[in-house]
């Protein structure tokens, strides 16, 4: 554990499978060799996918965790996971506030998730907003309710007779405070072995695929997330081998960016952009990844000095960034790397072409857009043996 908190509140907590079964209740879940994985199912389930409108029955079984106790007030929960779903089997993620005396919050879906479109769409499930709490896309917001933990409950379906099922390797959330002034913690010193490093992260551009393949939220402006996803499983040797996306034809520049936008896609949103459907499909490859927010770029420099990239969401206006000149209500990146003077060097897939992808922006204003764009949020992407640097007092890793 190293320092104490500063700005604003972030924890971040996930659960282990099998290892840590027992810490939650179960209902037909048991321990496989993997994770979690129906055993007795608990009860047989008809569900209609609402994006084709077919029907099917499923064997049901659900895990839910014990509160996680914050110390704070939340005002946003991100969850995030990673599984196997083969044909015939889906998960449903949910989330819940709990406050010290009891459940603070309705249960809300964060995601019908499946690796493939082989059984359902995977997708959010929009229009769920109470008078505790709302939906948006990837993110549980509080609203009226008093959250100081959170709950998951994550639900296995699989087809009777599905020679295979659901497996649960791990969940998570990210719960965040509200924003305080003065939040990014630009004071801290620098980490030992950070700056002055950049990883060699192949540099892809996402506007290679303008004018290419449209689907999955419309290809290249709009892949960013998907881009970076695949930037990084590169670095790690961890992406998907050629026969896993020969499917895509004509192959255009980078058939691997187009297998990982249909696979990141939610049928909801409409987009390639939801942040835990990216770290799902990361998990797919065998690394462990997750979602978390980080308070500022001292933190980040923490995962470049232990060798790991980090993938970034931000938000900004033409010129706000010096480097950066164009608009964007929500882009991502891979920050891999910082000069000397701390700098950030990154990889923005939001590029021409492959050589215009590595730039370098000054420090205090990316970091501003970073933090006031998604309060930090940054993808986790790495193989597990590979050490997390070690995590601040309040953990948000």
């Amino acid at each position: 554990m190293t320092g104490t908190p500063t700005g604003r509140d972030v924890a971040y907590h996930r659960f282990r499978f099998p290892d840590e079964l027992g810490r939650g209740a179960s209902d037909g879940v048991i321990a496989g060799p993997g994770g979690l994985v129906v055993g007795p199912a608990a009860g047989r389930v008809e569900h209609t996918d609402p994006h084709t409108g077919n029907t099917a029955g499923y064997d049901l079984a659900t895990w839910t965790s014990p509160p996680v106790r914050l110390g704070f007030p939340a005002a946003e929960i991100v969850p995030s996971w990673t599984a196997d779903t083969p044909p015939g089997c889906w998960l449903r993620v949910e989330l819940r506030g709990w406050a010290e005396t009891g459940p603070s919050t309705g249960w809300y879906v964060l995601g019908d998730w499946a690796a493939d479109e082989t059984t359902i769409h995977r997708s959010s499930v929009p229009g769920q907003a109470g008078d505790d709490a709302r939906v948006a896309e990837d993110t549980l917001r509080v609203t009226d309710a008093v959250v100081t933990g959170w709950q998951v409950r994550v639900s296995l379906f699989r087809r009777p007779g599905s020679p295979a099922g659901p497996v649960l390797r791990t969940v998570g959330a990210v719960a965040s405070g509200r924003a305080a002034s003065g939040s990014v913690d630009a004071a801290a010193p620098p980490s030992t072995g950070a700056r002055g490093r950049v990883l060699d992260v192949p540099r892809y551009s996402q506007r290679l695929h303008a004018g290419g393949e449209t689907r999955w939220g419309g290809g290249g402006d709009s892949w960013c997330s998907p881009t970076c996803t695949s930037m990084v499983l590169d670095f790690w040797g961890a992406g998907p081998a050629p026969d896993r996306y020969a499917w895509v034809d004509p192959p255009g520049p980078r058939p691997v960016v187009v297998h990982a936008a249909r696979h990141c896609y939610d049928h909801a949103y409409a987009g390639a952009g939801n942040w835990a459907f990216n770290t799902a499909y990361a998990g797919l490859h065998g690394v462990d990844a997750f979602v978390t927010r980080l308070r500022s770029l001292a933190e980040a420099e923490r995962f470049v000095a232990a060798g790991v990239p980090l993938i970034l969401s931000t938000a900004f206006a033409a010129g706000q960034v010096p480097g950066l000149d164009y608009d964007t209500r929500g882009h991502l990146m891979v920050l891999v790397g910082f000069t000397a003077d701390g700098d950030p060097v990154l990889n923005d897939p939001y590029a021409p072409d492959d050589e215009g992808v590595r730039r370098t922006v000054p420090r205090a204003a990316f970091e501003a857009a970073w933090q006031a764009g998604s309060g930090g949020v940054t993808y986790v992407v790495r193989p597990a043996s590979v050490p997390l640097p070690p995590a601040p007092a309040q953990a948000n890793w």
